[in-house]
């Protein structure tokens, strides 16, 4: 169990995030870089700091835009941060602003910094549409063309494919797979059924309706106002209030056809959405007059294979910080796992109970053990509020340190899988 805080135990003041929305919908015309400038904006308005007393901004984001490639730097000195204060970018695809947090903890441990804003953005409305290669060799060539005639040429060797856009695939590169095929073929390793999973869908979508709609959500959201009529947009827009097990497990499969178990309703959703919090040292926010509404504790990366086991990476980082905490599941009152599929939450949480898992995967005699779901996700999660790839870390960070206190909990954690085979766990203790 953790001690006391000392003067460089990083601590969570505040948090927040603009209302996700379903990509193609409420910020359809925004880049990233514009939620990116709100979130900021939302948190400096929500704490009162005085941005000139920042020492770093991090911000993740997955799907990057060559105008904005350091999307924090551009994000921050558009909210009005001062210039003087760095900022960077990360990425480790859905756990690219879970980094920006831990990078900002490992700042302050190490004395090199005592403000740090981490913070997510992400827009999948507007992914960038290459051209293809051939294409793309020839127009860097034309640089130093200076004649009619070299122009005219441009074309050729050239067939018309080579003059079809690329889009971006959501796909491994290093594998060829979709995620969505992952998910399919972990529900299967583990004996996940298309039922469990849709009851599972379900599940969150009910809790985030009911979140919303006592105002529970509500509290983390920084209202987001949108050109050219300037509305607020002040709800998430992906919950699905009046689904039913009926209309789910109407939907066909979406990957693996036709007798996959995942569909677009049991999954989440491409969405944009942006977010950022506000962490500093113990000692920074006693002495500046922050309440520091808890301390950020142990935390692990881990890596798979990403072809046998892509999603799977909560099951293998929540053990490592529970036993480098001395730790068990018993003493967690809250959990915050990322939803890319309900699938593979359930097969993550069957990993977690099974004995055969903690012999052969973790060289553990017992298993993890099993996760009460009364604690999980209380409040919906991705497949429910949506998943801006670079956006959702710090959603749940700021969610466990919300829950903790209206819970009555002590202990959090956080956890998430993520593209390329990787996982991430978190262990939050609720201070005051």
């Amino acid at each position: 169990m953790a001690a006391s805080p000392d003067a460089r135990t990083p601590v969570f003041i505040d948090g927040g995030r603009l209302p996700f929305q379903r990509s193609g919908t409420g910020y359809v015309d925004l880049m990233a870089y514009d939620m990116g400038r709100m979130a900021l904006k939302g948190l400096l308005m929500r704490t009162g700091l005085d941005a000139s007393t920042i020492d770093r901004v991090i911000m993740g984001t997955v799907v990057q835009d060559v105008e904005t490639s350091n999307v924090a730097r551009e994000s921050a000195l558009a909210a009005g941060i001062p210039n003087t204060v760095p900022a960077h970018t990360v990425t480790q695809a859905c756990i690219s602003s879970n980094q920006a947090v831990t990078s900002g903890m490992d700042l302050i441990r190490a004395g090199q910094g005592d403000v740090v804003v981490a913070s997510g953005t992400e827009t999948l409305s507007d992914p960038p549409i290459r051209v293809r290669r051939p294409l793309r060799k020839k127009l860097f060539e034309a640089r130093k063309y200076k004649s009619p005639q070299e122009f005219l040429s441009l074309l050729k060797d050239l067939s018309p494919s080579d003059l079809l856009p690329e889009s971006p695939s959501i796909a491994e590169f290093s594998t060829g797979e979709v995620m969505g095929e992952s998910a399919d073929k972990l529900a299967a390793m583990f004996g996940v059924s298309r039922e469990e999973q849709d009851e599972y869908a379900l599940l969150t979508h009910h809790r985030a309706a009911a979140a919303q709609e006592d105002g529970r959500i509500d509290k983390e959201l920084f209202p987001a106002s949108v050109p050219p009529d300037f509305d607020p947009i002040t709800k998430d827009n992906v919950v699905r209030p009046d689904t039913t097990l009926e209309k789910l497990s109407g939907l066909g499969p979406a990957f693996v056809k036709p007798f996959g178990t995942v569909t677009a309703g049991n999954s989440s959703a491409l969405t944009d959405g942006a977010s950022a919090s506000l962490i500093m040292s113990y000692e920074h926010a006693q002495s500046e007059g922050f309440t520091p509404r808890a301390a950020l504790r142990e935390y692990t990366y881990v890596a798979q294979d990403p072809g046998a086991e892509l999603l799977l990476g909560p099951a293998y980082a929540i053990p490592q910080v529970l036993d480098a905490a001395g730790m068990t599941l018993a003493d967690i009152d809250v959990i915050e796992l990322h939803e890319a599929f309900a699938g593979q939450v359930l097969a993550v949480l069957e990993a977690l109970a099974s004995d055969r898992f903690a012999e052969e995967h973790l060289n553990r005699a017992d298993p993890v053990g099993r996760v009460d779901m009364d604690i999980l996700n209380t409040r919906g999660g991705s497949v429910s509020l949506g998943h801006p790839f670079g956006a959702t870390g710090v959603r749940l960070v700021t969610t466990a340190v919300n829950r903790l206190y209206e819970e009555d909990g002590q202990w959090a954690l956080v956890s998430a899988c993520a593209a390329g085979g990787q996982g991430h766990a978190l262990l939050i203790e609720r201070l005051g």
